[in-house]
């Protein structure tokens, strides 16, 4: 459903009224985890703007009764109306009275379920080493489910103080968003747990947790206490989280320059969790395996992700929880930022992970969407709470960080941070809105920075921007890069023109960083700001060659003219720094993807670049590189196994198939990345020889294997495993004794080739798994390279079964595996189940998953056979 509004809250049927505001809550709350429910009342002591008839308020999924109002000295009882689809509740008062304008005393008692959906109040089940099974009570209140656990004022600048009271079995532990002030155990035998008062934050923020949980001794962080909460066994895990949490408050508070603004830090380790984390104040929860690790066997990838989950949650209490969006059209201003600052803390706690090298990859995932006629701007219209939901996606987050880091390379790191600390600063407890931001960082740089990126962030799409000689530097045009819609037939015109190239109306002002070399030999660095179609650029003579988008931090794509791209690439290993060269990978194969060049160029420019050294240069080469493998006809794909096996054995043959004391973290994680190409796609039989055997080492040995390698080596032995191998896989997922290790071992199982193995992988995604992973597995299935076609036939005739158990906001997610679906036959079924088949929560991000699969069917159609062909033998 699709409701126009003036912009207004009154306008909006899910908005609430503004002429009442919650000032502070008091909850008390009594979860029974062997009943799955829980029970309790809540107090809101609220402020009247205005003479009104009845109160409305935020309640879904709850039994609420025993409503009082009170004001100026007297109490009344309330008639009660719900609205189910818009989850708000009415009060008004039984004897027809009005309330003025003052403070008002609302109280309720009320019930409800802990469900299986990961929303609300939840239940999350473990079971210990003995084997005997636990119950947890949690919460995840992101975006609009407070409401579902109490009444309260479900809106993102409704703020107020919290004031919770726990009533929990004594042998369990609670925690909440402030520290435990008093506990008491009652003449029933359970114990009263309250918590400190929070600061003023939104409901969102909210969050309180109750089972067989341990802590681990506070490390003070510059006065805050901070510790990492898990369930009963695993302590042992929580050092390298405790290490990654301390450095990232430590730094954000110094980066910022406000002191954090709780009063503790609890990371708490959630056995059930349907996001990867969640920035309560002072109460974060994460999935296991984003924060509790054993650092020597982690691999680099893992430990890594961690560090950014960390300081991403973190970066949080300052933007989001100190500092909050006005309404959920504004969730990039908490959601990019944090992203931003993620990438930053990571790449100051480890600089030689090359953090920001990396985020090139994650950027990639936004280009990807944002190439689709079916992307949506930064910050769009939101009108309901699916609508909220719908934000959780790459353009929110990484396109959102890299327009953010794009701003701050032109800005400079100073003047940028000064902005951003400003802000913080005037809007402390407050809400904002993109104009707020931009205000505080044209302060402090003098640029004209709303002018800058509001295209960036109210308009869908990027540009791409074009390079040709002139005979004094450079001319440079933009126009905006797109796929194409085209569903059926020939290729229909995408914006502009034919293809996925084609020129659209958008132009952005773009900051543009080059570096030339010129004929005369001199090296010339240049930064403007393409605000036109199109415009010159003096270098002061004839180039050479020349990098635009020097430096590979901006949001944009780069096409040379023929000359300037051979002259460039020739030279790529000396001129050109690893994350220039990673750019001019990625532009390449996307202009493959667009149609706006040959398979075969891709080929040609990564065997160019054969003596590549650099990780990340070398992730993008080998994606691509299994990307066209899955669309190439089969001697196409033979041809293309040969070269992924020579190009992977010959760098492991430069950096060596053995780890090496003290080597960089990134060349273990490298050798890695080339051992599982050259033995999967690669289909290397010496290197799986020796895959099995490290394999056997790491499972049957005391002997400690490098984990990078043992990692790669578990999923070589997969994809060329039989029944027995699968079997050991499985049990070693059943019995794995870190997060990590379990993850590993079950996304193992989505790699063999037999038929009959993979369909037991499907049964135990939909029946076994935990729901916060099923949902990725199986749209990871649709990507098998033989089995996606069963992959998603299971799903279709599954789906009403799948739905129902799984949460719902991961729906979307598990349909995104029809990317990997690239025959017209089966991309048409796909289009006519879902057009029969909503998503409500991700109803826009379903729209982009199709039309990218139409981009690989048509990717297929024309480069599929090409692929392996003599280039000098005519096309057929």
């Amino acid at each position: 459903m699709t409701l126009l509004t003036d912009g207004s809250p009154n306008a909006n049927p899910y908005r609430l009224p503004r002429d009442v505001r919650p000032d502070r809550y008091d909850i008390v709350i009594e979860p029974d985890l062997d009943a799955a429910r829980f029970v309790g009342e809540v107090h809101i002591e609220a402020t009247v703007h205005a003479p009104i008839d009845s109160v409305t308020l935020n309640a879904a999924e709850l039994e609420c009764s025993d409503v009082m109002l009170s004001q100026g000295g007297t109490t009344s009882g309330a008639e009660i109306s719900f609205d189910p689809e818009t989850e708000r509740m009415t009060l008004r008062p039984a004897d027809g009275r009005r309330l003025e304008p003052g403070n008002l005393r609302i109280s309720c008692t009320f019930a409800g379920e802990l469900n299986d959906q990961l929303r609300g109040f939840y239940r999350s089940t473990f079971v210990d080493e003995a084997g005997e099974a636990h119950t947890i009570a949690t919460t995840q209140f992101e975006s609009t489910n407070a409401r579902r656990a109490f009444p309260c004022f479900d809106e993102p600048d409704f703020k107020a103080v919290f004031g919770v009271t726990m009533i929990v079995p004594a042998d369990l532990m609670a925690v909440s968003c402030g520290e435990v002030v008093s506990s008491e155990i009652l003449a029933d035998g359970r114990r009263r747990d309250t918590f400190a008062d929070t600061m003023q934050m939104s409901t969102y923020l909210m969050a309180f947790i109750v089972g067989d949980l341990e802590a681990t001794e506070p490390i003070d962080v510059g006065g805050v206490p901070l510790r990492i909460v898990h369930v009963r066994g695993k302590s042992a895990l929580t050092g390298f989280g405790l290490e990654a949490g301390a450095f990232a408050l430590a730094w954000l508070v110094d980066y910022y320059g406000i002191g954090y603004p709780g009063t503790k830090v609890d990371l708490i380790a959630v056995p059930d969790f349907a996001f990867g984390a969640m920035e309560n104040m002072g109460a974060i929860t994460f999935r296991e395996t984003l924060l509790l690790a054993d650092p020597q066997k982690a691999t680099t990838a893992e430990l890594l992700r961690i560090v950014d989950v960390v300081a991403h949650e973190l970066a949080h209490m300052w933007f989001g929880n100190l500092v909050t969006m006005d309404w959920w059209n504004g969730i990039w201003l908490k959601e990019a930022f944090a992203t931003f600052m993620q990438v930053a803390t990571t790449d100051a706690f480890r600089p030689e992970w090359k953090r920001w090298d990396e985020f090139s990859i994650e950027r990639g995932a936004a280009f990807d969407v944002d190439a689709l006629s079916t992307t949506r701007p930064v910050e769009y219209e939101v009108v309901s709470p699916a609508d909220a939901e719908g934000m959780y996606d790459v353009l929110t987050y990484e396109k959102g960080a890299a327009v953010v880091r794009m701003l701050e390379q032109y800005l400079g790191p100073d003047r940028f941070a000064a902005g951003v600390h400003n802000y913080l600063e005037r809007h402390s407890h407050a809400n904002t809105t993109t104009t707020d931001l931009w205000d505080a960082l044209e302060t402090s740089s003098g640029e004209p920075v709303r002018t800058v990126m509001d295209g960036w962030i109210f308009t869908g799409g990027y540009p791409i921007v074009s390079v040709e000689p002139h005979p004094s530097g450079l001319t440079l045009s933009q126009h905006r890069f797109v796929y194409g819609t085209a569903r059926s037939g020939a290729d229909a015109a995408g914006p502009g023109g034919p293809g996925a190239g084609g020129q659209g109306s958008a132009v952005w002002s773009v900051p543009v960083m080059v570096r030339a070399r010129l004929a005369d030999g001199r090296t010339v660095t240049e930064r403007l700001l393409l605000s036109d179609a199109a415009a010159n650029v003096d270098l002061g003579g004839t180039v050479e060659w020349a990098v635009v988008n020097a430096g590979g931090h901006g949001y944009y794509r780069v096409r040379y003219s023929a000359g300037l791209l051979a002259a460039v690439a020739r030279q790529a290993l000396e001129v050109l720094e690893p994350i220039e060269r990673y750019g001019l990978v990625d532009d390449t194969y996307a202009a493959v993807v667009a149609g706006d060049a040959s398979a075969a160029e891709f080929i040609g420019l990564v065997t160019d670049l054969g003596s590549e050294t650099d990780l990340h240069v070398w992730q993008r080469t080998i994606g691509g590189l299994k990307g066209l493998h899955a669309i190439a006809e089969p001697d196409g794909r033979e041809a293309l196994s040969v070269l992924i096996r020579d190009l992977a054995t010959t760098a492991l043959g430069v950096l060596g198939f053995e780890p090496q004391p003290g080597e960089p973290d990134l060349d273990r994680e490298l050798r890695g990345v080339l051992f599982e190409a050259a033995g999967g796609r690669g289909r290397d039989e010496l290197v799986r020889a020796r895959a099995r055997a490290i394999f056997e080492n790491a499972t049957d040995s005391s002997d400690a294997v490098e984990p990078n390698l043992a990692a790669a080596a578990v999923q070589v032995v997969a994809a060329a495993g039989d029944e027995t191998d699968y079997g050991r896989m499985l049990e070693l997922y059943r019995s794995a004794d870190t997060p990590q290790s379990e993850l590993r071992y079950l996304q193992s199982l989505l790699l063999f080739e037999d038929a009959a193995l993979f369909k037991r992988t499907l049964e135990l995604f939909a029946a076994e798994v935990r729901t916060q992973n099923a949902p990725y597995l199986l749209g990871a299935a649709m990507t098998h390279l033989d089995h996606g076609p069963a992959a998603w036939a299971f799903i279709r005739d599954r789906w009403d079964e799948l739905t129902d158990r799984f949460p719902q906001n991961s729906i979307s997610r598990m349909a995104g595996g029809i990317r990997g679906l690239h025959t017209r036959e089966l991309a048409g079924e796909v289009d006519a189940f879902f057009a029969e088949h909503e998503v409500p929560q991700g109803a826009l991000t379903l729209a982009q998953h199709i039309e990218k699969m139409w981009v690989n069917v048509r990717l297929r159609e024309r480069e599929g056979a090409r692929i392996g062909q003599d280039p000098a033998a005519p096309a057929s």
